[in-house]
């Protein structure tokens, strides 16, 4: 669940995207691992053992001092994959390090304006920003979305996400499903939504 600070008058919702959890252990594995292959596949060019294991772990009955399998082509694909891998790992903890995908969204009754803003890459479009007068508001609306568990199985389960109904913009989420929200804390959210802005809550 993302932090939220609120006053009489503005309240802010900080989002998390790039900087969870799931993706910080997803870049360590893919590093680590594609890493490895590479030296593998190095290993075989040069004809020497560039992994270096401890005694301990030496000594398992499954695990021998040193695999030797030629270059072409075991070895130069372990290196291709590894090199892609590094850039997949490359990619990954870049947009952990610029948190794209990442901001807050501010709902201000001073400014009578409510702003989107989101970190993307460096560039033209490195700031995000979407602003919504407050007098274009129609209502909070909870409305359900429909996702796989997985790929392996056709399970589908169901989630209520939290929108905000405007004139010009259409339907803006304000929850999403990786948010993990319960039920309850979904229609509590929407419920103090729908009198902040002082509009009909619909579902």
């Amino acid at each position: 669940m993302n932090a939220t600070l609120r006053s009489e008058h503005i309240w802010v919702d900080f989002v998390t995207e790039s900087r969870r959890i799931g993706n910080f252990f997803w870049a360590f594995i893919v590093f680590f691992g594609s890493l490895g292959l590479l030296l593998v596949g190095i290993s075989s060019y040069l004809g020497m053992n560039l992994i270096f294991l401890s005694e301990e772990i030496s000594d398992f009955p499954f695990i021998t001092d040193y695999i030797h399998f030629p270059f072409i082509p075991q070895g130069a694909t372990m290196s291709f994959y590894g090199i892609a891998g590094l850039f997949i790992s490359s990619y990954l903890w870049c947009t952990i390090l610029w948190d794209v995908g990442g901001g807050y969204d501010i709902f201000d009754k001073k400014e009578k304006e409510v702003r989107f803003f989101r970190w993307g890459f460096p560039g033209k479009n490195r700031r995000i920003i979407l602003r919504v007068p407050m007098k274009e508001i129609q209502s909070i609306r909870i409305m359900t979305a429909a996702k796989k568990k997985d790929i392996f199985t056709d399970i589908i389960t169901y989630y209520n996400i939290v929108y905000m109904e405007t004139v010009e913009q259409g339907f803006i989420p304000l929850t999403r499903i990786e948010d993990n929200l319960t039920s309850p804390e979904i229609a509590h959210k929407a419920a103090e939504l729908a009198i902040f802005f002082g509009v009909p809550l619909l579902y």
